[in-house]
């Protein structure tokens, strides 16, 4: 049988869709494009905001549409939220249980029944184990390491849908990691819901799961973090992000708000001064480390006089990337009930303030890197500007020409802020 698997969402959704991929195509199922009329589609939806789960339905009403002969699979965060009322779908299936796709798709092709796997993810304790040993058409490779929150930020559905904070066993990463090494992977990013409080249910830690990658894999060229706490650096994980060059120079660390009550009513457990000093000890450490953070603009009650403390602060940090969210009501979320809500044009004005103080601090950045040299790992090609794109350790995105096929390559680049960069040590391919 042909398939066709979608994903929408973040990293961890991206590992989860590989896994799928894999298990259909050990089970002797070929995976096609959209337009080729696929006998199975499947979904890995997302709901984190409401723009997401609107996607996801999109997408779900889309291929149903368009073949309504499909067997039509959506799986995931959606899915597990219980919003999806819906029957365009033949098989639905939660956060958990994805390992058990193909299972399910011979189950309805027998019975011809609508198959329903959902579970309450609260009551969850152990981690499920899913395996993937490549990535299709990537040069990094994402690596799922735990699952989980326990932080209840008042805006968010997360804790919902995917249940309580479980870490996945030390052994079974590394070897994960190990075969996608010598499967051709430079990268490997961290992933997960809360990354980095891995092991706090384990006799582990995140900084020393670090650690023991980096020394069982010499031949991995970079090890990426996708996302950490400010509350979960400490002096150990910051010595070993000097001391060792493979670290990617790249810290993801949410802020959601700068000012004080705003973060109250969030119920992100840090004052500003706790977060400020977290950022000062980062930057004492490594002056030239990026630094990029969430905001969540437009969250109830959030005045004018909220909004711009959060500016200031953010501008007084000096992150040097921002991802900017208006705020997004979630269902049976504390933040949801709040009173009185944000009007809708009053969240995208305060959006567009921030990107353009986001793109001001990423100018300001970049420009430090100007004319200097950096290591690239590059990914595509584009055909239109026929140059190799790529990125730094510190996710410059760097752009060069080069007759030679770059994907996969890590290769010294001399950077240049406003033009195409130049490759210093191009090989004969």
């Amino acid at each position: 049988m042909r398939f066709h698997i979608v994903t929408l969402g973040c990293k961890v959704n991206i590992y989860e869709t590989q896994a799928i991929r894999e298990s259909l195509l050990q089970n002797g199922y070929t995976e096609v494009a959209e337009k080729d009329n696929p006998d199975v589609v499947i979904i890995n939806t997302c709901t984190v905001t409401h723009v997401a789960s609107q996607k996801s339905r999109q997408k779900i009403h889309h291929f149903r549409r368009i073949y309504p002969n499909a067997i039509l699979v959506a799986v995931g965060c959606y899915i597990q939220s219980g919003t999806y009322v819906d029957t365009d779908c033949d098989i639905l299936i939660g956060t958990e249980g994805k390992t058990c796709v193909a299972d399910k798709i011979q189950e309805f092709l027998k019975e011809r029944k609508k198959i329903i796997v959902l579970d309450h993810p609260r009551e969850r304790t152990c981690y499920e184990e899913i395996r993937i040993h490549t990535y299709k058409e990537n040069t990094r490779a994402f690596v799922k390491i735990q699952d989980g929150c326990d932080n209840f930020c008042s805006y968010c559905i997360i804790p919902y849908v995917r249940g309580k904070f479980r870490s996945r066993k030390k052994e079974e990463i590394l070897e994960e990691i190990h075969t996608l090494v010598k499967n051709g992977f430079s990268e490997i990013v961290l992933t997960g819901i809360d990354t980095a409080a891995y092991g706090k249910d384990l006799q582990s830690n995140f900084t020393d799961l670090i650690r023991t990658i980096l020394i069982q894999e010499p031949e991995l060229k970079r090890l990426r973090i996708s996302s950490i706490e400010a509350s979960q650096i400490n002096e150990n994980f910051l010595e070993l992000l000097k001391e060792e060059k493979r670290i990617a120079k790249h810290l993801h660390i949410p802020l959601q708000s700068g000012s004080e009550t705003v973060l109250k009513r969030m119920n992100r457990k840090y004052t500003k001064e706790e977060f400020k000093s977290k950022i000062q000890q980062v930057k004492n450490a490594l002056p030239s480390l990026a630094l990029a953070c969430d905001v969540i603009v437009g969250f109830p009650q959030e005045s004018e006089e909220e909004f711009e403390e959060s500016n200031a602060f953010i501008k007084e940090c000096g992150f040097h990337f921002l991802h900017v969210f208006p705020y997004s009501i979630r269902p049976n979320t504390v933040a949801g009930n709040m009173k009185p809500q944000v009007p809708s044009n009053i969240k995208q004005e305060r959006v567009r303030k921030l990107l353009k103080i986001g793109k001001e601090l990423e100018a300001s950045y970049l420009k430090q890197f100007d004319n200097q040299i950096l290591e690239v790992l590059f990914e595509s090609f584009d055909k239109k500007k026929k140059c190799w794109k790529g990125y730094s350790s510190n996710y410059i995105s760097v752009e060069v020409k080069s007759s030679a096929c770059l994907h996969g390559k890590l290769r010294k680049v001399r950077y240049h802020y406003s033009n195409i960069s130049e490759l210093l040590d191009e090989e004969k391919e």
